[in-house]
C-alpha cells in the first residue's frame, strides 16, 4: 500500500490540529483501498452488513457533503448518490457503481469542506441544525474526525479480508 499521509504534529494550535487530524483519517481511507481493483473495492464484508470498501468511500463523500457544506454552510443541495430516497444507498448500490466517480466525487467533497472550513471560525454556529441541535465548527471537525476514525476501522477489517494487509 502507498502510504504519502503526513503525520499530525505534536504541537500546533488548535485549528491546525483539528486539521491535521482530520486529514490523516481523510489519508488512511485512500491508504487503506490503494492498490485494489474495483472488484475488490466492492468486495462485502459479512451478512448482513452491506458495507465494502467503496461503500465507505461513498459514504464519506456524503458526510463531507452533509457536515460542512449543508448544515455548516447551510447549501440547499441534495444527498449524494439517491440518499434522499434511499437512506443506505451509499452502502447498497455499489455493484454498479463507479469507483472512479466514487473517488472523484469524495476528493471533490474534502476541498469543498477544506474551503468552507478555513473560512469559518471555530466558535462559529452552523447555519443549519442537525437533529434540532446547533452545532459548532469545533464539534463539527470533531465529530468527523470520529466517523473517519470508526470508519478507517471498519476499513482495516475490509483490506485485511481482501488481501491480507494490515497496517496503521
Amino acid at each position: 500500500m502507498i502510504d504519502d499521509r503526513v503525520p499530525p504534529p505534536f504541537i500546533g494550535d488548535e485549528r491546525a490540529m483539528l486539521n491535521n487530524w482530520l486529514d490523516w483519517h481523510r489519508g488512511t481511507l485512500a491508504v487503506k483501498c490503494a492498490g485494489l481493483s474495483e472488484e475488490q473495492l466492492r468486495e462485502r464484508s459479512a451478512p448482513p452488513s452491506s458495507m465494502s470498501l467503496l461503500g465507505l468511500v461513498r459514504h464519506l463523500a456524503h458526510v463531507e457533503r452533509v457536515w460542512f457544506r449543508i448544515i455548516l454552510d447551510g447549501e440547499d443541495i441534495p444527498r449524494l448518490w439517491g440518499k434522499d430516497a434511499a437512506p443506505n444507498a451509499d452502502f447498497d448500490d455499489v455493484d454498479g457503481a463507479s469507483a472512479e466517480e466514487a473517488f472523484a466525487t469524495w476528493r471533490a467533497e474534502i476541498e469543498r469542506a477544506r474551503e468552507i472550513s478555513a473560512g469559518v471560525p471555530l466558535d462559529a454556529v452552523s447555519k443549519r441544525q442537525r437533529h434540532g441541535q446547533d452545532c459548532s465548527h469545533r464539534w463539527i471537525l470533531v465529530h468527523m474526525i470520529e466517523e473517519y476514525a470508526r470508519h478507517n476501522g471498519h476499513a482495516d477489517l475490509l483490506r485485511e479480508r481482501i488481501d491480507g494487509a494490515t497496517g496503521e
